[in-house]
């Protein structure tokens, strides 16, 4: 029996919605079935070895235009060696807070960066208290880390400092007297860098993530979009030391708080969370040449944000995007992890000083690249065994897509977190974009049929 166009039409319809039904019922039972009070949004993973020490962790949260998402909050935790939960500390006074560095400071108190409507507010907390000893406010509209110098002295690495009047990026790092309020150093990128890095001036050029003092007269940068880590002198502003270039993703891309360490020979190191290459990566310089040394976490990170070198030799992670910190022994072992959402940025052992206290993988010669085994893989904050991200990469490796397939797969994990309902699974996301797909295309073609049944209509009547 031949059908009506009419009857070809109905049945098109009646399958679209069937598929745009189907696509978003996964997404439907996840709704109806979640339950908030189940959620692991602060709990310890695997844990065989005790930590030494408790472990300050900064939490990013999500904040849009403003608003906080109190199921994706930002907050400061604290969590003791057998992985329980001493304290946390929301804080959200003066506008919605972001979280991102935190440093241990002599007297004990912790040094935070929190970017809030539009400032950047740096300040001193009582962990025991959870007061502030002191705060400053600054017209920055971020800061993602700041560094104590000593004598009331802190840098600040002033990211997104856009100068729209010239269209020039003003991004800088700068040097904070707090006892006579006044800026005593400044650094701009634009003096140092061709305007051609990364693009071209935007209002995100650099995006430099971090600032440490290398010795007493020497800062350690991260400008994160130039995927480079630099070296600069104190005294002569010249950019002394220099590991990665722009786009040269094979040693770094988008990287995050690189540490600067040295070999028991002297030979300089530098520990980096290679966050756009999904991995934690040591390089040590060699006649002139920064060789990889060490190489951990590929296929199992997402976006890690922090590594720091432990003084028993085991590396500190933070995971960023599967909302973990774990401990690593030299080989990629989980000793002790510990899951918290949303988006952990920062981690710090207290009692090992601020980043990296402890010996280079070539003094405990483990050189090499490694899995990452043991983890609790647990589900906080969604994350899966298998992701669409690693589908992605596993179907279109070794094929002509590669390239452009992983670079979509890095983007879509990178981003889609962020966007994602806390009750919707990762692979619910993609079924319900799927979904809206369909229903585009089922809209479109039926504006184009009733487009296509007006102009028949008034030519039926021009005939008449």
């Amino acid at each position: 029996m031949t059908l009506s166009p009419r009857s070809r039409a109905n049945a098109v319809r009646l399958i679209a919605l069937l598929l745009v039904v189907s696509l978003l019922a996964p997404a439907g039972v996840s709704a109806l079935t979640y339950d908030p009070s189940t959620d692991t949004s602060l709990e310890p993973g695997t844990i065989t070895s005790p930590a030494n020490g408790s472990t300050v962790i900064s939490v990013q949260g999500y904040t849009f235009q403003g608003n906080t998402n109190p199921k994706k909050p930002a907050r400061l935790l604290s969590v003791g060696p057998r992985g329980d939960l001493q304290w946390t500390h929301n804080d959200s006074v003066g506008g919605s807070a972001w979280f991102f560095d935190v440093d241990p400071l002599p007297n004990g108190n912790l040094l935070v960066s929190s970017p809030r409507a539009g400032d950047t507010v740096v300040f001193e907390l009582n962990p025991e208290t959870q007061e502030r000893v002191w705060q400053e406010r600054f017209n920055m509209t971020d800061t993602h880390d700041v560094a104590y110098l000593g004598d009331d002295r802190i840098a600040i690495a002033n990211m997104r400092e856009w100068n729209a009047s010239a269209e020039v990026s003003d991004d800088r790092i700068v040097i904070y007297n707090r006892s006579t309020g006044e800026f005593t150093w400044e650094w701009y990128f634009k003096n140092h860098f061709p305007e051609s890095t990364d693009g071209g001036y935007n209002d995100d050029w650099s995006h430099v993530n971090d600032v440490d003092p290398v010795g007493e007269d020497r800062l350690l940068l991260s400008p994160r979009n130039f995927d480079q880590a630099i070296v600069v002198d104190i005294e002569s502003k010249e950019i002394v030391e220099r590991l990665g270039s722009d786009d040269d993703y094979d040693v770094m891309r988008e990287q995050h708080n690189p540490d600067w360490l040295l070999s028991e020979n002297g030979t300089p190191t530098i520990l980096v969370a290679d966050s756009g290459n999904n991995r934690v990566v040591e390089y040590a310089k060699e006649d002139g040449e920064w060789v990889r040394t060490w190489e951990v976490g590929t296929g199992s990170l997402t976006w890690p944000r922090d590594a720091d070198r432990l003084p028993n030799g085991n590396t500190l992670v933070t995971d960023t995007l599967n909302h973990r910190v774990m401990e690593l022994t030299p080989t990629g072992e989980v000793v002790w992890e510990y899951y918290a959402t949303w988006g952990p940025y920062d981690a710090e052992r207290i009692g090992t000083g601020p980043e990296s206290s402890g010996p280079t993988i070539r003094d405990l010669n483990a050189s090499g690249s490694y899995d990452i085994t043991g983890s609790a893989n647990l589900t906080a904050g969604g994350n899966e065994s298998v992701g669409f991200a690693g589908r992605i990469r596993a179907t279109f490796a070794g094929t002509a897509l590669e390239g452009p397939m992983n670079e979509f797969a890095t983007r879509w994990a990178h981003v889609t977190p962020w966007l994602r309902p806390v009750w919707m699974s990762g692979w619910d996301f993609v079924w319900a974009i799927s979904a809206l797909l369909v229903g585009l295309v089922w809209a479109g073609g039926e504006l184009i049929a009733g487009r296509q049944q007006i102009v028949a209509g008034i030519r039926r009547l021009a005939d008449r």
